[in-house]
C-alpha cells in the first residue's frame, strides 16, 4: 500500500467507523455467533499472495463486526465500562503512525516527555497529593497497560524495598494481602511472582469493606507463624460490589506497619476523585497521606480509550531500584546524568506505547468540567436505577450503590400466596433463572457475581452514549424478565409437587 492507497483506505475507513456509530444503538448489544464461528471464514494459513485491501475491508465487516460484543451500546451495563472516544481513536492513529518503543527518552522525547506531563495533570484531575507529581522530583506517575499490571509492578517494587530493608527474609515467608472481594488481579501478582497471597475476609455487615480490626488481627497472627506480610492491596470500587475500604482504619494499622506497603487499587472508580464532592466518601485525604501507590483506569470510565492505565508511586526510587536494568546499549548521556526520565524503568517491559497522546488529545477536547460533567450524569443515571429498584415489589438493592454500579436481585416476598418466603439457597436458584433469562437476551447486558454465597447481578452505567431512556428501558426489560423468572418458577414447583 503506498500513501495514496492508504489515504483513500483511511477515508473509507473513518467513513465505516461513522457508520458503525451511528447504527450502535440499532445492534444487539451481544454477538449472536456461535463458538468456532471464524475458523469456517478464514483461510487455513497466511496467504502466499498478498490480497487486495479492499477484499480484506470488507472482510472485516462481514466476518469481525458481526463477532463484536458492542461495548459502547447505550444498554451495555456489564463489568465496567470501557471508554472509546473519537478523540482516542483519532489519537491511536496518529501515535501509531510514528509508533516508537518509548523505552527512553532519546528514543521519542515527546513520547516521554508528553506523558510525564498528562500524568501530572491526571493527578492533578484526581485531587492527588503533589508528592505523586512526576514534577515533584520524588514520586511519579507512568502509564501501564492494565490495572493487573500496575499491580504487579506495585508488589515488585514492595518485594523489592521489603528484602532490602529485611536482607534475611525467605520468599516462602513473603505475604500479600488482599481481601475476599480484591480483583483477580492480586492472586494473580501472586501467581506470577510465586508468593503466596491471604486474601482477608469482608463481611456485608461492612458493606464488604476492610475494616481495620481484620487487617491488625491478620498481621498480628502472621507474626506468631514468622509470616512476613508487605503488601496490602486495597481497593477504592471493588470489581463485584464497588465496595470501598475503610481507608481510614487502615491507615491507623499500618501507623505501626511502616514496612507494609499499601497500593490502592481504583481501578474502576478512581475516575470519580475528579469531582470533588466524590472525594471524602473515597477516602482521598487519607490516600494522599499515606498510600504507596495508587492506580486507576482511565480506559474504563475515564474517556480514554483501552489502554490507559495510570499508575503513580510516592517514591519512584522505589520503582527504579527494582526494576531498573540498563545495559551498554541503552546508556544514554541524558540518562546518565538523571536529567530525563528513562519510563523502561517504571514498568516491567522495555519497550512501551505511546499511550499519553490519548490522554492528551481526551484530555484537552473534554477539559476538566466535560470530564466531571460526564462522571456526574453516569452516577446520576445509577441513582435512577437504583431508585427502581428501591421502589420496585420484586428486585432488592443487595448493597448500597457505588458511584455507577447498583448491585441488585430478584427477593419477591413470596412466589404465591400457598408458599412461604423463599430461603437462600432457593432465592439464589431463583436469580440464576433470572439471571439466565436476562443474559439470553441480545438487547442489554448484565453480569452475575455471588456476595458472599449471595448470588445477584450488577449494572454498572459508564457507556458515553447511554442515557435515561436507556435505564427506563432496561427497567420495563428486568421487569418483564423478573416476572417471567417467577412464573417459570412457580411452574417448576407445581411441577414438582405432582
Amino acid at each position: 500500500m503506498d500513501i495514496e492507497q492508504f489515504r483513500k483506505a483511511g477515508y473509507q475507513a473513518i467513513d465505516r467507523i461513522c457508520d458503525y456509530y451511528y447504527s450502535l444503538e440499532n445492534r444487539p448489544v451481544i454477538s449472536k455467533v456461535e463458538p468456532g464461528y471464524l475458523k469456517d471464514h478464514l483461510a487455513q494459513s497466511i496467504p502466499e499472495k498478498g490480497e487486495d485491501f479492499q477484499i480484506i475491508a470488507d472482510d472485516y465487516q462481514r466476518f469481525i463486526v458481526p463477532g463484536l460484543t458492542h461495548w459502547q451500546h447505550p444498554s451495555f451495563f456489564a463489568y465496567f465500562p470501557t471508554a472509546c472516544t473519537f478523540e482516542g481513536i483519532l489519537a491511536d492513529l496518529y501515535a501509531t503512525s510514528a509508533c516508537n518503543p518509548g523505552f527512553n527518552w532519546s528514543s521519542s522525547p515527546a513520547c516521554t516527555e508528553l506523558e510525564a506531563s498528562v500524568m501530572d495533570w491526571a493527578a492533578q484531575l484526581l485531587g492527588l497529593s503533589p508528592v505523586f507529581l512526576n514534577g515533584s522530583g520524588t514520586g511519579g506517575g507512568s502509564l501501564q497497560s492494565t490495572a493487573s499490571d500496575s499491580a504487579l509492578i506495585a508488589v515488585v517494587a514492595a518485594r523489592s524495598l521489603y528484602q532490602r530493608d529485611h536482607h534475611n527474609t525467605k520468599m516462602e515467608d513473603l505475604v500479600i494481602y488482599t481481601t475476599t472481594q480484591t480483583h483477580s488481579l492480586g492472586l494473580k501478582a501472586g501467581l506470577i511472582l510465586g508468593l503466596s497471597v491471604r486474601a482477608l475476609e469482608v463481611t456485608a455487615e461492612d458493606e464488604f469493606a476492610l475494616r481495620g480490626v481484620t487487617l491488625q488481627k491478620a498481621l498480628d497472627d502472621d507474626e506468631k507463624q514468622g509470616k512476613k506480610p508487605f503488601i496490602l492491596i486495597a481497593t477504592v470500587g471493588t470489581t463485584s460490589s464497588g465496595a470501598i475500604d475503610n481507608i481510614p482504619e487502615i491507615q491507623q494499622v499500618v501507623k505501626k506497619q511502616p514496612s507494609l506497603w499499601v497500593h490502592i487499587d481504583a481501578a474502576w472508580a478512581g475516575a470519580a476523585l475528579s469531582c470533588p464532592e466524590n472525594r471524602e466518601r473515597c477516602y482521598l485525604k487519607e490516600i494522599n497521606e499515606f498510600a504507596n501507590s495508587f492506580c486507576t483506569n482511565f480506559h474504563k470510565w475515564g474517556l480514554v480509550n483501552f489502554d490507559a492505565s495510570t499508575l503513580w508511586v510516592r517514591n519512584r526510587r522505589h520503582l527504579t531500584d527494582a526494576l531498573d536494568v540498563t545495559p551498554p546499549f541503552l546508556r544514554t548521556t541524558h540518562g546518565d546524568a538523571g536529567t530525563v526520565i528513562d519510563y523502561r524503568n517504571w514498568h516491567l517491559a522495555l519497550g512501551r506505547r505511546f499511550r499519553s497522546l490519548k490522554m492528551w488529545f481526551v484530555f484537552r477536547s473534554f477539559g476538566a468540567e466535560g470530564f466531571r460533567s460526564y462522571i456526574r450524569r453516569t452516577i446520576q443515571l445509577n441513582k435512577k436505577f437504583a431508585e427502581y429498584v428501591s421502589l420496585s415489589d420484586k428486585l432488592i438493592l443487595v448493597t448500597s450503590p457505588s458511584l455507577a454500579l447498583t448491585v441488585f436481585r430478584l427477593s419477591p416476598k413470596s412466589i404465591s400466596p400457598a408458599q412461604p418466603a423463599l430461603d437462600e439457597q432457593s432465592l439464589n436458584n431463583l436469580n440464576r433463572l433470572f439471571y439466565g433469562r436476562i443474559s439470553a437476551r441480545d438487547d442489554i447486558m448484565l453480569t452475575q457475581t455471588v456476595l458472599n454465597g449471595v448470588y445477584c447481578i450488577r449494572l454498572a452505567v459508564g457507556a458515553a452514549r447511554t442515557n435515561e431512556s436507556h435505564i427506563k428501558q432496561a427497567c420495563d426489560l428486568l421487569h418483564k424478565e423478573a416476572e417471567l423468572a417467577i412464573e417459570a418458577w412457580e411452574q417448576s414447583i407445581i411441577e414438582e409437587s405432582q
